[in-house]
């Protein structure tokens, strides 16, 4: 098995996996985000400047990007949803960006309020606003393996949506397995057409693990050449638009799969570990994460 001396992983839970919990207290998000950055993590998704009525969950971003310590070797992002919200991550500072758009129609609507298309045509102004500040723009291609509205979706409408994005000059693309609906073989098919239609495209995956494939969808993605994954931080996550989006691969379990395979991913899974059990305890339920419940494969039990 050929893999990668290093993979980039993008901590996703302080906005992914806090936007399906109850609202969790600003000092709160702070705090774990923080946390987070002394973890070796290279990469973290802060907040999303959403507006509030949508996702109230995400109401007092501009407060928790404000605040927070920002790491000097850790690069910071903000969802957004259109060119309101792109405008406000940018005056507040912001240097990368990431907008969503569904590859399902249904999705999107529920999502954003507006087709998929009316969505692909407001991508060229947001990008050319964050690059005219001096930002990057990735574009989230959400539901890229299927919708819980229309169930599976083309391989050729997904990379439609990524082509436009690619068109409008994204820095980069993302693919949201939105529901846990992809799985090997489906990964397999979209990464390899996607880097036969667009060389050179520099591509992020975001799994969920609802029905158990996380992992092994990861693992296939980067015997391909994929480098960039998101994760959460004990595996929460979800999507409100999305009825059983439960959540997203465990940053843990990422880290600990990947470091006994002799993969780097630059971060302390100890100090990882004692985050992801704050995070548990802030949202007050057991999160999914298994290596947070068994500890790493190494840990030994007294005799």
């Amino acid at each position: 098995m050929r893999l990668p001396g290093e993979v980039s992983l993008r901590e996703v839970g302080p906005r992914d996996g806090l936007q399906n919990e109850p609202p969790v207290p600003t000092e709160a998000k702070i705090e774990l985000i923080d946390a987070l950055s002394k973890t070796g993590l290279c990469r973290i998704e802060a907040v999303s400047f959403v507006h509030p009525k949508a996702i109230p969950q995400m109401g007092d971003a501009l407060e928790v990007w404000s605040r927070i310590a920002r790491h000097p070797d850790v690069r910071y992002s903000a969802l957004v949803p259109n060119l309101v919200g792109a405008r406000r991550a940018l005056d507040a500072g912001l240097t990368e960006i990431e907008v969503v758009v569904s590859a399902s129609d249904t999705h999107n609507r529920a999502n954003l309020n507006r087709t998929t298309e009316e969505s692909l045509a407001d991508l060229r102004p947001i990008i050319d606003l964050a690059h005219a500040s001096g930002a990057s723009c990735q574009v989230v291609v959400s539901t890229a393996w299927g919708c819980p509205y229309e169930g599976d979706v083309p391989v050729d409408r997904t990379l439609s949506v990524a082509q436009a994005a690619v068109d409008a000059s994204a820095d980069s693309l993302a693919y949201g397995d939105t529901t846990g609906m992809a799985t090997p073989t489906r990964v397999e098919e979209l990464v390899a057409r996607t880097f036969e239609r667009l060389p050179g495209v520099a591509l992020t995956l975001h799994f969920h693990n609802t029905r158990g494939t996380g992992l092994a969808n990861l693992l296939t993605a980067l015997q391909m050449g994929v480098t960039d994954f998101d994760a959460s931080v004990g595996g929460l996550g979800g999507c409100p638009y999305a009825p059983g989006a439960s959540g997203n691969i465990a940053t843990e379990e990422v880290v600990h799969m990947l470091q006994d395979m002799g993969v780097s991913t630059g971060v302390n899974l100890d100090l990882l570990l004692e985050v992801a059990a704050r995070a548990e305890r802030m949202v007050g339920h057991q999160v999914p994460s298994q290596v947070l419940r068994a500890g790493p494969r190494t840990r030994t039990v007294a005799g």
